[in-house]
């Protein structure tokens, strides 16, 4: 099976607690290293009350027998349920996890049991700031199960929304990584029934009656079965004679390669909560949860139970900024261009959370990053923003894009939005926080095709 051929000590392997570091001499200490699957890689360092993370880092890649271009792929990261922090080269780790409580009281609303209770792992991980461009290179068969399985964990646990027959695609592959080769004699539908977790997204694996199938939410996607999973599993083609080595690191590539069409791939994770529209007779709204994924590509807001895209925007297509109103709560505000019954509007999204000062920093330095190797040319391996698709040259849309029930297409009619048109002229029966538009965060040495809307002598207002 795959997971026997992790390239790390046998002792690298045990499932433990995550605790923290224990001392095995006058200045030696042990620290434990988490990969994404919670193995872990034990390591005896010098002075670890001092060593910067990127000390840490080049003795992970010896420990795992990395090349040394992956110093550039991955990163140190301190991890709970309620905070994720990837480390700069130049932090500290132990500073930064003596520093935790003080993290989770500034960008979490934890209650005080669970900031005290609360004890980060130390993680390996993708570094969000690696393009996909650059990764789509990558040979190395070490380097590559390692990405595998992070995006492999973060399918599963629904962190990378997927559409049905994607996730059934994405299964079949893991199938035959765990299992080998299909064998119609083993692998039946009973067999796979009884590890569908393991192969397809929790919230798809939906177990029960069929007849709740018919009662399924509208505009959900339905429950997965084994029989999807079986079906693509037995069409996967095989190589032949193809040494299983080879043919590892071919499954490897076609996983992730699927997962560079999702534009979230390799995004950083925050929690928020948006405003729900009005409804019913009573015009009773509320607040949903969602998570607020960032790339080098865009911000991409998710509804954290529905597991789909609310909205998707691209770098170019958006204004930002955060604003901390005196007793009042942290909002990140997202500016980009809409209609409303037909009529150009520019729409303001309020995205309520205690890490929008994370999230705000975040998009300045991608914004940053991006113009600084703007003449190293386009990405390649990028996706369109599911807001607005990018045609081809050939004129037609990709398939996965004509699907209009896909997870990947925004959900703009289920925000609560505030709609403008230049200089503060409403359009709705809202009255928006500020009367002009004040997104001065866009850089200006940014490329960005964004402009505001313009009001018309003609425009009737609401």
């Amino acid at each position: 099976m795959e997971e026997d051929r992790l390239g790390v000590p046998p002792a690298m392997g045990d499932r433990s607690q995550r605790s923290s570091v224990s001392s095995t001499g006058p200045r030696t200490q042990d620290v434990l290293v988490y990969l994404t699957d919670d193995t872990v890689v034990r390591l005896t360092v010098d002075n670890l009350p001092s060593i910067a993370a990127y000390e840490l880092h080049r003795i992970i890649l010896d420990t795992l027998c990395l090349p040394e271009y992956a110093l550039e792929v991955f990163a140190l990261w301190l991890v709970s349920p309620f905070l994720e922090v990837q480390l700069k080269p130049k932090h500290q780790p132990c500073k930064v996890w003596r520093q935790w409580q003080d993290l989770l009281f500034r960008f979490t609303n934890c209650s005080r049991d669970e900031i005290f209770e609360d004890e980060p792992s130390l993680q390996f991980r993708r570094n969000i700031f690696f393009s996909k461009r650059k990764e789509a290179q990558i040979q190395d068969e070490g380097v590559l199960r390692l990405l595998y399985k992070e995006a492999k964990y973060n399918i599963l646990e629904g962190r990378y929304p997927c559409d049905l027959d994607d996730c059934e695609a994405l299964g079949a592959l893991v199938c035959r990584v765990n299992l080998g080769p299909y064998n119609p004699d083993e692998h039946t539908a009973v067999f796979l029934k009884e590890r569908l977790g393991s192969f397809l997204p929790s919230h798809l694996c939906r177990r029960g009656h069929k007849f709740l199938a018919a009662l399924w939410k509208r505009g959900s996607q339905p429950p997965a079965d084994e029989q999807g999973l079986l079906r693509a599993y037995r069409l996967l083609p095989e190589e032949g004679a193809c040494e299983e080595r080879l043919a590892l690191r071919k499954l490897y590539l076609a996983y992730l390669q699927k997962c560079h069409e999702l534009p979230y791939y390799g995004c950083a994770f925050f929690s928020g909560e948006i405003d729900k529209p009005a409804q019913g007779l009573l015009l009773r709204s509320g607040r949903k949860a969602v998570i607020v994924a960032i790339s080098l590509e865009g911000v991409y807001i998710i509804d954290s139970k529905e597991k789909h895209i609310l909205l998707g925007l691209r770098f170019q297509e958006l204004s930002w900024d955060h604003t901390f109103p005196d007793e009042e709560e942290h909002i990140l505000w997202l500016e980009f261009d809409g209609e409303n019954e037909g009529t150009p509007v520019n729409k303001l999204l309020k995205v309520y959370s205690k890490q929008a000062e994370l999230m705000s920093g975040l998009i300045e330095y991608c914004i940053e990053l991006n113009a600084a190797t703007e003449g190293t040319g386009p990405d390649p391996a990028s996706h369109p923003s599911s807001s607005e698709p990018h045609k081809p040259p050939s004129g037609k849309l990709p398939p996965r894009l004509q699907r209009q029930n896909s997870v990947l297409c925004s959900r703009i009619q289920h925000l609560s939005t505030i709609d403008y048109v230049e200089e503060g002229k409403e359009i709705k029966r809202v009255k928006p926080r500020r009367t002009t538009s004040f997104f001065g965060r866009q850089l200006s040495n940014a490329p960005t095709s964004y402009s505001a809307v313009r009001t018309t002598e003609n425009m009737e207002q609401g």
